[in-house]
């Protein structure tokens, strides 16, 4: 591990942000979700959530491997159970929904602790998924084409929330709980120590926070060849 390497890592978690989160409500095509998830992940979210739009099967798309590096993502089996564990965690839930009633994307302040639900390509979001959110967002189009893809939604969006948190310091700030951000930087850092680790239920050893490097390296090298 280069020291700028793990620099860069621990940069980039520090700027995670814990209290801003999309669920994808039963997007189909993988490069949209795709593309959802590069966008998440590019503004330091730390976690994006889905609705399989075949309920239980869920295949990752091949497109997101590398993107799935970086960013956690976390399956639901129905919009219930996502809206709850979202509430859960203190979320307010937006909607994105083209309605005259809604508030132009940029008029919301996503300085709250924040899920913003994006729905199917072609019909949007559900009436459930818009029936129990906290309030509904829109991008306004003055132009004659009302329609924008739902991955270009999904970024105008992201980069507007990035936006105003950045001006309230959002990203200088470590949001993620010390054990998270912990286990995180060493699964980044290292992932195919980390992954030993998890099969064979050895906790992650401790690391250097300016080079990365393992602690007491040897007594680890020992432990995992016992």
């Amino acid at each position: 591990m280069l020291p700028d390497r793990f620099q860069k890592l621990k940069k980039a978690l520090i700027a995670r942000q814990s209290d801003l989160t999309v669920l994808m409500e039963s997007v189909r095509k993988p490069h949209n979700m795709s593309a959802i998830l590069r966008s998440c992940e590019s503004i330091g979210m730390h976690r994006a959530h889905i609705i399989p739009a075949d309920g239980l099967r869920f295949h990752k798309p091949k497109s997101a491997a590398g993107v799935l590096r970086w960013i956690e993502l976390e399956r639901h089996k129905t919009l219930t159970e996502s809206y709850a564990s979202l509430k859960k965690q203190g979320m307010r839930i937006i909607a994105a929904h083209p309605s005259d009633d809604a508030t132009p994307f940029r008029e919301y302040d996503y300085t709250q602790p924040t899920a913003i639900v994006m729905g199917t390509e072609k019909n949007g979001l559900t009436e459930q998924a818009l029936k129990h959110a906290d309030e509904l967002i829109t991008i306004p189009m003055p132009g004659l084409v009302q329609s924008l893809n739902v991955s270009v939604c999904a970024a105008l969006i992201l980069y507007e929330a990035q936006r105003q948190r950045e001006l309230k310091g959002f990203y200088d700030e470590v949001s993620l709980d010390p054990e998270t951000f912990r286990t995180t930087l060493f699964e980044w850092a290292w992932p195919r120590v980390a992954r030993y680790c998890r099969q064979h239920h050895i906790n992650y050893p401790e690391i250097d926070m300016e080079t990365g490097e393992i602690l007491d390296a040897k007594s680890f090298r020992q432990l995992v060849t016992d």
